[in-house]
């Protein structure tokens, strides 16, 4: 694999950014390492993170460089602050960014497929949110979508953290329709729905209620939705293993 950590203004942010990324390399004599490298555009996986990170989070407490060599996807992992992956109210249109112009970026910079076939989205936490947004949003551009731990129920959430700085700053201390997913998951045609990967920790992690609530919801609608409640808390151990098994998933 080549590890890139590109630093670029943003035109929607009006501001500098980074994303980290890595991509299918083909070799023969690197030890240790197994790499599949596809005859064409490689696959591409866009990566999210959760709240207290940043764009090397996955890189720093995963594998996920070793992980995504083995199966030949390209990982596109870019920085959004602490922002729900939302147009912030007080802030930067970090929604615009993730959902237009990184796209754009990225097939502009990139080797990687254009194809909705070859296209996944994933994330943790805030970037569950983030990557289900996307799903139920842009359902026509994803071949498959995984949350792992995510926040699925953000009225929930917001009822917790109410007047917190986030729900002041990013919400303006309410959230509307365009952030509900479940509400936006009501509007989704199921024949062109990506299909949905659905993990959490079964251990002390409050999300896990709304998290077995939205598969259900999203399966009743009939979405493909597979669950993965396995043994685990809110933590980087749990999705160590998650990932890869979503990884394989994506290329099920």
């Amino acid at each position: 694999m080549a590890l890139l950590t590109c630093d670029l203004f943003s035109e929607t942010l009006q501001r500098g950014t980074s994303m980290t990324v890595v991509l299918p390399q083909p070799t023969t004599e690197q030890i240790g390492v197994s790499g599949a490298v596809p005859d064409g555009p490689a696959r591409v996986l866009y990566l999210l993170h959760g709240l207290s990170d940043d764009h090397t989070a996955w890189l720093r407490y995963t594998s996920i460089e070793r992980y995504a060599a083995a199966r030949g996807f390209a990982v596109v992992m870019p920085a959004v602050d602490r922002s729900f992956y939302a147009n912030e109210a007080h802030g930067h249109a970090y929604w615009d960014f993730v959902s237009e112009e990184l796209p754009q970026v990225v097939r502009r910079f990139l080797n990687v497929s254009h194809d909705p076939a070859d296209t996944f989205v994933a994330g943790l936490s805030m970037g569950g949110y983030g990557a289900l947004k996307h799903a139920v949003t842009f359902p026509e551009r994803f071949a498959g979508v995984a949350s792992l731990s995510g926040v699925t129920d953000i009225l929930q959430l917001g009822a917790r953290l109410e007047r917190s700085e986030i729900v002041e700053r990013v919400f303006d201390g309410t959230f509307g329709p365009q952030d509900d997913l479940f509400g936006l998951l009501e509007a989704v045609d199921p024949a062109t729905a990506p299909r949905l990967y659905i993990g959490c920790g079964t251990g002390e992690d409050r999300l896990l209620p709304p998290n077995e609530r939205f598969a259900e919801v999203a399966r009743a609608r009939g979405l493909d939705v597979t669950t993965d409640f396995r043994p685990g808390v809110h933590e980087w151990g749990l999705w160590d293993a998650q990932v890869q098994d979503v990884l394989d998933w994506m290329l099920g």
